[in-house]
């Protein structure tokens, strides 16, 4: 959702922090005095914070001044309050965790880390804030633009189509879920068995019509209708599994947090509607993004977030 992934500005910026051996000084004693700077719809930005954020710019190496920072924090702040009105933050053990694996990525401890921060005139909380943002925003931008569907207009759709030429064909699938259940409390003990039992199943599979009945006769096995499935849409662990099983076929197992997985085939076909070419413009769309392509919804997002905010100046 980012001109760079959100992981990648994380990575450079804790690479950035790790190499930053030589710290300005009088950093920290210019963020002694802290006035208010700008009030995002009642929440305060002060001069600290200010201070913090032109520290760390500099830290990755982008243009570092004061009025650059202020901006950045008044769209940090609008992002953080749509993220918690939304109730879509990651969780703090969530960022706890990602500081330990870029503190241990550029072969640093934690202690380590924080004290290059707070020389630096960052600080911890300070990063752990961004960190906080950078994690939960691209879900919110996802959820309200690529996670649902519908949001693309007709022009914007018939416009694709013509940049495009012809309209866009995938593969349209139909798929049920079958698991065989690992309590976590037993996870060890049985896993193994439940693997084998798993896998012996596939063969004997009846098909998508009596996989209820079948599954019946065994113990702890339960059946999903996924419904129809776009292959755009699948999910990555088990994309190359599907694509490699014909119709009618089931897939090999995955151990998963619910036990050991199958998926079953129930009917695969080659479709050309307008969901089918919606959904795969959007995967377009993404595959630019991690290619380093920025999201056009990112901006679209913040700008509404702005044109309804009340944002001062001081």
């Amino acid at each position: 959702m980012f001109a760079m992934t959100a992981t990648r500005k994380l990575m450079l910026a804790a690479a950035a922090l790790a190499a930053s051996v030589v710290i300005q000084p009088g950093v920290q004693q210019a963020q002694a005095a802290s006035e208010v700077s700008a009030v995002v719809n009642r929440t305060a930005i002060t001069s600290s914070d200010v201070a913090k954020r032109v520290a760390f710019l500099r830290l990755q190496r982008q243009k570092a001044d004061a009025k650059t920072a202020r901006e950045v924090l008044v769209d940090e702040a609008l992002k953080r309050q749509e993220i918690s009105r939304v109730k879509m933050s990651v969780s703090t053990e969530d960022v706890d965790k990602a500081f330990e694996r870029f503190a241990a990525g550029n072969k640093l401890s934690v202690a380590q880390m924080s004290q290059i921060l707070d020389k630096a005139g960052v600080g911890v909380e300070h990063f752990k804030n961004y960190i906080a943002v950078q994690m939960s925003w691209p879900r919110l931008v996802n959820a309200r633009y690529g996670g649902s569907r519908g949001r693309m207009s007709s022009q914007e759709l018939v416009k694709r189509m013509m940049e495009n030429k012809e309209k866009p064909v995938t593969t349209e699938y139909f798929l049920q879920q079958v698991i065989f259940v690992v309590p976590p409390a037993k996870r060890n003990a049985i896993l193994a068995k439940r693997q084998k039992e798993a896998n012996a199943a596939r063969s004997k599979f009846p098909g998508c019509e009596q996989s209820k009945d079948f599954a019946a006769t065994m113990l702890d096995v339960s059946i999903r209708d996924l419904g129809r499935v776009l292959a755009p849409e699948l999910p990555a662990d088990w994309k190359p599994l599907i694509e490699k099983t014909a119709d009618g076929g089931t897939t090999g197992t995955r151990v998963t947090e619910r036990g050991v997985e199958f998926l079953a085939i129930c009917k695969q076909r080659q479709v050309s509607d307008d969901l089918a070419a919606e959904v795969v413009f959007r995967a377009e769309d993404l595959g630019k993004e991690k290619k380093g392509a920025p999201d056009p919804n990112d901006k679209k997002y913040l700008d509404d977030l702005r044109s309804k905010a009340q944002i001062e100046y001081r």
